[in-house]
């Protein structure tokens, strides 16, 4: 009987054995014959029947499966499934736990949703599976920097700052403050300077996820995962007894940003001192430091002066009336976003940052510093009446004249009675000054004996300069206080001083007002950009009707060919047998169809997507006598606004397409060799690309700044903590933003043409090219600076690394330099991928 039922158990399991691969062989055909119809929500579920049935199989499915999953949730997505997208692939990540395309797929739809965090972790998880996956790797330095802010690793690298900070705390903890709450913790540096100095009980709260679990690996590299208590937590949130057990007696902290408070370091320390310090010492008492509370750091004084500056006014303020024939002076006001700030309801930054010992053409003092305001962190009264303190003006002795175009803004911060950093230009600091661009003035100029004039305040947690003004020395006039104006008696006297104060511009409703980037108001102020793309594009515009002088088709009615009636006529009737496309697809604010639009009988296609900015390009348009038919606005005429490049027409192709190939940054743009395939498509005959090719340029350089600001180098800035093997996971090999007029280096190499990207001609392109550097001064290689030459044909090109343009050049930043003698040859691998570019140097 035992050998009959055994038999029959055998029979039973082979029988679902049989059961299965019919099943499984079943699925795999339906999943097929579902990819053929592209229905591919079916097909991924046949596959993932299929995997769960027959495990032994993933190896063999993997990359259809891969297939189907991607376009699955390529639909999903489309649809708004966000919770469906995500758990397909979840499923995908059971079968596959460490397949690192799927781990790149799923954080580049994460980070598309904006969760940066959560996208990291997947793209640090595909880099780590396989460290020579092109696409995880550049991902990961492109969410890296929104993590893990490029300051973090300059300001480790601060052997001053690290070194004044654990004085004050050391001397804080010695004085008896034995428990501490650090706030803001970052890599967790303060804290282990408590720990150090002998307090007792030490706490740590980061809000960010990334850096949360970076301290965390942090203290336990440096045997402190015991002895501090890490908190995920804001600090507003913390609460006692639930997070810690009772008040602390010091708060250390360092969320200060360029301005001072713009990282919400009076709201944290209301807070703190109202729920989570012991009580600030009473002035008459002498107790002990451990009985009551305080702040380190405990007091800043901030400073202020005017000053002249090229660099930032050609990024804040429009230069001139006109740009290649285009008429800008009275059709529109262009303004920056710190400008619109001072009128805003919303929160937004009111300044920008600049090093100003490394701005490009330096910039020149107009008054003397002055102290704006101070602030007392251990006062919780003071701290309270900032915000809702009345603005206060501030009036500034001019020293020396010239061009009013920023106040610049810095800081002392006083860790205690003995110790201070200071963010001054002046000083050897990390850290960058806070900039307040003047903007909306009849008149820029001061002279000596002038006064600049200015409102302060502080409020949504940023100090705020405001409705900055100069008032001319002959008014002979104080405005210290304007309230008290009017007492003057003299009549004549008050409306000669009200005409010598400049300030801004009223508006009248009539003039359009347009925000803009600074990097959008750059490329405006930049002339060889815009004369060079108008050269061009008449070049192209003749050869493709040559029985036409463009000269003399600008369209204002001024030429002696195609007058503005007779083209009005034309283009009123619908009938334009000559008009030719041109689409501008470049990213932001350009007026370049405006260009082609005054080149003769053309239809210009802007791809701007904000009504604000179409509607300044219809002003400009109007005010230089265009008819409406020369310029429309393309994303308007697309069905799908993601299929950008198409035919204007069904039955007309492009003259011209103006594609974005270089990033302001330094960067070439995503995708870019891909939008060129497409657009070669979409050319009649004879049409042009703009750019046609880019020539990439590079050199060696010595800079120890470059490697400062890339990665913590080792233990001793740090002083002795083990923190640069963790923070140093999210270097990233480049460095934008550079401007390299003003990059402290030295060139060891002279310039050398590293690579060509043809967008017309895709033959002539190669992914990797050996190039043979000559040493020409001995030192150690660090970085390989690059830029561009685009040329927009053979005849007209652009330097991205000209003094006047509004690109800024990049880097790439060696992990280990290479030390070199004169004479010494090096080869350079140079690799591009996608809109990435790496380089190896051999020797």
């Amino acid at each position: 009987m035992p050998n009959s039922n055994a038999k029959l158990h055998s029979n039973h399991r082979g029988g679902r054995e049989a059961s299965r691969q019919v099943l499984v062989s079943r699925s795999l055909q339906s999943a097929q014959h579902c990819l053929e119809n592209q229905d591919f929500g079916t097909a991924y579920a046949h596959y993932l029947l299929v995997l769960n049935l027959a495990p032994e199989l993933k190896a063999n499915v993997k990359e259809t499966f891969q297939f189907t999953l991607f376009k699955w949730a390529e639909e999903l997505d489309s649809l708004a499934r966000i919770q469906d997208l995500f758990n397909c692939y979840e499923q995908a990540l059971e079968l596959y736990p460490n397949d690192e395309v799927i781990c790149n797929s799923m954080g580049e739809h994460l980070f598309r949703m904006g969760f940066r965090d959560e996208a990291a972790g997947y793209f640090h998880k595909a880099v780590k599976l396989n460290p020579d996956f092109a696409d995880a790797k550049e991902n990961f330095y492109r969410v890296a920097n929104w993590l893990v802010e490029r300051w973090h690793f300059i300001m480790l690298n601060d052997a001053k700052r690290n070194l004044t900070y654990l004085r004050a705390i050391e001397s804080a903890v010695h004085a008896g403050s034995k428990s501490v709450l650090d706030i803001g913790t970052g890599t967790g540096i303060l804290s282990m300077f408590a720990k150090k100095a002998g307090a007792s009980s030490v706490y740590a709260c980061e809000l960010s996820k990334t850096m949360y679990e970076l301290a965390h690996d942090v203290l336990a590299a440096n045997n402190m995962e015991r002895e501090i208590k890490l908190l995920h937590l804001k600090s507003l949130d913390i609460e006692i007894p639930k997070h810690i057990p009772e008040r602390v007696s010091l708060v250390v902290t360092e969320t200060v940003d360029a301005g001072l408070f713009g990282e919400g370091i009076v709201e944290s320390l209301i807070h703190a001192w109202e729920h989570l310090l012991l009580q600030p010492k009473p002035k008459t008492q002498d107790i002990s430091a451990g009985d009551y509370g305080r702040v380190i750091p405990a007091s800043a004084t901030v400073f202020g002066m005017a000053v002249e500056c090229k660099e930032i006014r050609r990024h804040h303020r429009l230069g001139m009336q006109e740009v290649a024939g285009v008429c800008l002076s009275d059709s529109v006001q262009f303004f920056s976003p710190t400008y619109a700030a001072a009128g805003s309801e919303e929160t937004v930054e009111p300044y920008t940052t600049e090093k100003l010992s490394r701005i490009p053409g330096g910039y020149r003092a107009l008054t003397e510093p002055c102290q704006v305001m101070t602030v007392d962190f251990n006062d919780l009264q003071e701290l309270k009446s900032l915000a809702a303190r009345k603005p206060w003006k501030l009036s500034l002795p001019v020293t020396e004249g010239g061009i009013l175009d920023a106040v610049v803004v810095w800081f002392v911060l006083q860790l205690d009675d003995e110790h201070s950093l200071s963010t001054s230009p002046s000083e050897e600091t990390c850290w960058e000054q806070a900039v307040y661009p003047v903007q909306g003035l009849l008149d820029y100029s001061v002279k000596t004996g002038d006064t600049v004039m200015m409102e302060v305040c502080c409020q949504d947690c940023y100090l705020k300069i405001q409705k900055i003004s100069s008032l001319a020395s002959e008014c002979g006039m104080d405005f210290s206080d304007r309230d008290n104006m009017l007492s003057l008696g003299n009549e004549a006297e008050l409306c000669n001083a009200l005409a010598g104060l400049q300030t801004s511009t009223k508006q009248d409703g009539s003039t359009p007002v347009c925000v803009l980037e600074s990097t959008e108001i750059a490329l405006l102020n930049d002339v060889a950009y815009h004369e060079c793309f108008k050269a061009a594009m008449s070049k192209v515009l003749l050869s493709l009707n040559p029985s036409k002088d463009l000269h003399s088709m600008d369209v204002d009615g001024h030429g002696s060919g195609i007058n503005l009636q007779e083209h009005q006529n034309r283009s009123s009737l619908g009938v334009d047998p000559d008009a030719l496309y041109i689409l501008d697809v470049s990213e932001g604010f350009s007026i370049l169809p405006i260009i082609a639009g005054k080149l003769g009988p053309v239809r210009a296609y802007s791809s701007v997507e904000k009504e604000q900015h179409q509607e300044a390009l219809h002003v400009i348009a109007e005010a230089n006598h265009f008819p409406k038919e020369t310029l429309e606005f393309w994303l308007s005429h697309l069905e799908e606004e993601s299929v950008v490049l198409q035919r204007p027409k069904s039955d007309k192709l492009w003259s011209i397409i103006i594609l974005d190939v270089i990033e302001t940054s330094g960067l070439i743009q995503q995708e870019v060799m891909e939008k060129a395939a497409i657009s070669r498509c979409l050319l009649h005959s004879g049409g042009k690309i703009f750019p046609q090719y880019v020539l990439v340029y590079g050199m060696l350089v010595e800079s120890e700044s470059l490697l400062l600001e890339s990665a913590v180098q080792g233990t001793e800035p740090t002083l002795g903590f083990n923190i640069a093997p963790f923070i140093n996971q999210f270097k990233v090999p480049v460095r934008v933003y550079l401007d390299l007029s003003t990059l402290p280096c030295v060139p060891l190499s002279k310039p050398a043409e590293l690579l060509r990207l043809d967008l017309m001609n895709p033959l002539l392109n190669s992914p990797s090219r050996e190039v043979k550097i000559q040493i020409c001064k001995s030192g150690r290689v660090t970085a390989i600076p690059f830029w561009y030459h685009i040329h927009l044909d053979e005849d007209h090109s652009l330097n991205t690394s000209d003094e006047s343009s509004h690109w800024k050049q990049a880097a790439v930043v060696l992990d280990e330099p290479i030390p070199v003698q004169v004479g010494d040859e090096l080869v350079l691998d140079v690799q591009h991928h996608k809109s990435n570019i790496s380089f190896t140097v051999k020797r």
